[in-house]
């Protein structure tokens, strides 16, 4: 496609660097199941080699299949490039990677995903990182968080699992006014329902496993590049402005420009921490993107209804989803994802943890599961689960409290799951 700019999210969500096949002339995007590709000559393979020339030479660097998902996946977030890899984990320390080195902080929202909680409060440590957690509705906080360490700021747009929005906008403004890049999480609202580039993140990531692919079937991450943030304006990035030693001296900001951050995603990411997506992967997610505003209007459209009926039922203590009136986050929504606050809440039970793990046995359409975003409604009691390794208070700023469970709506009828969450709320606080 040549004017992306020209075509609506609809189309560009089924077409968006997809094209036939120019050996067989196939229509959809064949799975490139190949190790290894054939160089023309020497000449082109060092070409290769040296970043002189794009192309393919090993699938843990590039794959025609994960290709066609990376420019789709950059078109729609409004990117100039992405990077994808194994998974939304893998995705937020591909992100981290060029930007941090032993000492260095990033600052992070404590609304966010348990198991990313775990991973920037213990396992970056091992990498001699930091985090320090901050409630980004407090901008004064998260700007007297900032030091001569920090390298980036971290946050969900809208967090899992409480589904509560965050003010994009006024985070950026802070990292801009520091110098650094704000990297946004956007897994939970895709790119149908909020861009943050476009509110000024300079990287987003994704779990592709899940609103992007939809059907629970494959794991996936993504780093998307706007290619706006200025890496030589400060010497705090030296994998972006420096010379390169593995690539002859090679400066990957003055190289490759706007693209810098992707080609060193590729070229240093994906060549030495190995995070690759398979292209069968890539298949699933291409073909589940095809259909991604369809579904988020219908995942919409139930969780509010969903969402209505539990603030209602005296079973129920509260519910978190942005899209109610009640919300704290209510007119937020109406600037960050005005076509809605995704279909991803917690609700609080009667009766604390005993009742929602009876909840949670009782359920008959919604399956207990860890993850999200798939066609089906799934519930799962964080405190107990993915928000397990957390202490009592993380678990409370996380909004995954002994007494909370967490839904993510699917595209059923929703009165067929409301009958569900009726009769199991029958049984758990009876």
């Amino acid at each position: 496609m040549s004017d992306t700019e020209s075509y609506g999210f609809d189309t560009l969500q089924v077409h968006a660097g997809a094209r036939p096949d120019p050996a067989t002339g196939a229509r959809n995007t064949p799975i490139y199941q190949s190790t290894a590709y054939v160089f023309r000559d020497a000449e082109h393979a060092a070409a290769l080699f040296n970043l002189q020339e794009v192309g393919y030479i090993y699938s843990r660097l590039t794959n025609p299949t994960v290709a066609v998902l990376q420019e789709r996946i950059a078109t729609l977030e409004g990117g100039v490039g992405a990077v994808c890899c194994s998974s939304g984990h893998a995705a937020q320390i591909m992100a981290l990677f060029p930007l941090m080195q032993p000492g260095r902080n990033v600052v992070v929202s404590t609304r966010l995903y348990g198991g990313t909680v775990t991973q920037f409060s213990q396992t970056i440590k091992r990498f001699g990182w930091s985090a320090k957690f901050v409630d980004f509705d407090d901008t004064a906080a998260v700007k007297a968080a900032i030091d001569d360490d920090t390298r980036a700021i971290f946050g969900e747009a809208i967090a899992n699992p409480g589904g509560y929005i965050m003010d994009v906008r006024a985070i950026a403004d802070i990292a801009d006014e520091a110098g650094l890049p704000l990297i946004i999480d956007n897994t939970t609202a895709t790119p149908y329902l909020h861009r943050p580039i476009e509110h000024g993140a300079t990287l987003v990531v994704h779990s592709t496993t899940k609103y992007m692919t939809g059907n629970g079937t494959v794991t996936g991450g993504c780093v998307i590049d706007s290619g706006n943030f200025d890496w030589t304006a400060s010497d705090k990035f030296p994998s972006m402005s420096e010379p390169e030693p593995a690539y002859h001296g090679l400066k990957f900001a003055e190289t490759f420009g706007p693209l810098a951050f992707t080609f060193h995603g590729i070229a240093i990411g994906l060549r030495d921490l190995g995070m690759t997506m398979n292209p069968q992967g890539a298949h699933y997610t291409l073909m589940g993107i095809e259909t991604l505003s369809l579904r988020m209007e219908r995942h919409v459209e139930n969780a509010v209804k969903v969402a209505e009926w539990l603030e209602k039922d005296d079973r129920v203590d509260f519910v978190t989803y942005a899209g109610l009136k009640s919300s704290p986050y209510f007119d937020r929504v109406k600037t960050v994802c005005p076509k809605g606050a995704g279909a991803l809440f917690t609700f609080a039970v009667k009766g604390g943890y005993e009742a929602c793990v009876k909840l949670v046995d009782s359920l008959e359409i919604f399956s207990h599961v860890a993850n999200l975003g798939d066609t089906r409604s799934l519930i799962i009691h964080s405190a107990s689960t993915t928000h397990r390794q957390l202490t009592a208070e993380q678990q409370e700023a996380a909004g995954a409290a002994p007494n909370v469970v967490r839904v993510s709506i699917g595209i059923e009828d929703a009165d067929d799951l409301i009958r569900d969450l009726d009769q199991a709320l029958s049984k758990a606080t009876s």
